[in-house]
């Protein structure tokens, strides 16, 4: 039995855009079309937090990690290191080494 609740959320949307859910709803099996838009937004918001969270656990991670862009810390010893090795491999080649990735016409 489904539980009965009294909070609402209302929108609007064009008739197009009801006849179309409405009719997903039918052919997905509920019974109503409110069923319908809470399951996919509630699936889809679990999805949104699982996507979010994933990488980030806690609000301290969160904060570190915005702070961390905003203020990076200077470049290391390897990071200086990998930047000249990246920035010599790319001075080894000529134009003609890419043609291969240029649209033929």
């Amino acid at each position: 039995m489904a539980k009965l609740v009294n909070d609402r959320i209302d929108i609007r949307i064009s008739k197009e855009n009801k006849d179309l859910i409405k009719y997903a709803a039918e052919i997905s099996g509920f019974k109503t079309i409110s069923e319908f838009i809470v399951s996919l937004a509630k699936n889809e918001a679990k999805r949104i937090i699982e996507e979010e969270t994933r990488f980030l656990k806690s609000m301290d991670d969160n904060v570190l990690f915005v702070e961390t862009l905003l203020n990076p810390p200077a470049p290391n010893k390897a990071l200086k290191s990998a930047l000249d090795n990246y920035n010599d491999l790319l001075n080894s080649f000529t134009p003609n080494d890419f043609e291969s990735f240029r649209k033929k016409p």
